[in-house]
């Protein structure tokens, strides 16, 4: 960090950005390098403002980019297909955005459902924005916070590779994210039958 100077800030706004932005990169750390960004900073050798900074601006922008990607993926599915999503959406659309930026896997997938459910772009962005913001400033903040206790200091190998296998985790909280998901849309179904009854 102090022989590469602002090339970091830049780093990190690549990383999030593509990491949010396209699907398939989905895998680049996300969470874990958050907070070890964060205890890097408390040793004094990069802005803790600089890093939630460039974090936001990346995951926001890359937010778009997933969100116009879905746009256009939609116009290319049955409507009646994407008609679930949309009502979907339409309720829990804000909520959703904002809980999945602390998903990994889920943040990649969560602005094209979006987008291809037709959210509206002016809800999206502020919920992106929203989510982006607690997400980047609360990771970053506790990795500060802990970065010059002994024992994190010391151990921060240990703390990016158990990052890296909670991220690597991540396929199976899509598929409980899924399957909540489904029941969720089940009831809600269920809910809007009975009051049209």
């Amino acid at each position: 960090a102090t022989e590469y100077g602002w090339f970091v800030y830049l780093a990190m706004f690549l990383i999030f950005f593509l990491e949010t932005g396209i699907v398939v990169l989905a895998f680049l750390p996300g969470d874990s390098l958050l907070f070890v960004s964060g205890t890097v900073a408390a040793a004094g050798t990069m802005s803790p403002w600089g890093l939630m900074l460039a974090v936001i601006i990346g995951a926001c922008l890359g937010n778009t980019l997933g969100f116009h990607t879905g746009r256009w993926l939609g116009n290319k599915i049955d409507i009646e297909k994407l008609r679930k999503t949309q009502i979907f959406y339409e309720k829990h659309g804000g909520k959703t955005i904002v809980l999945a930026r602390f998903v990994p896997i889920v943040r990649a997938f969560a602005p094209l459902v979006a987008g291809a459910a037709r959210m509206s772009m002016a809800r999206f962005e502020l919920y992106s924005g929203l989510g982006a913001c607690i997400w980047a400033v609360s990771l970053i903040g506790v990795g500060y916070l802990f970065g010059n206790i002994p024992i994190v200091k010391n151990n921060l190998s240990m703390i990016l590779l158990l990052g890296v296998i909670a991220a690597a985790m991540g396929p199976v909280v899509v598929a409980i994210g899924w399957k909540y998901v489904h029941i969720l849309a089940d009831k809600l179904r269920r809910q809007d039958k009975m009051e049209r009854s």
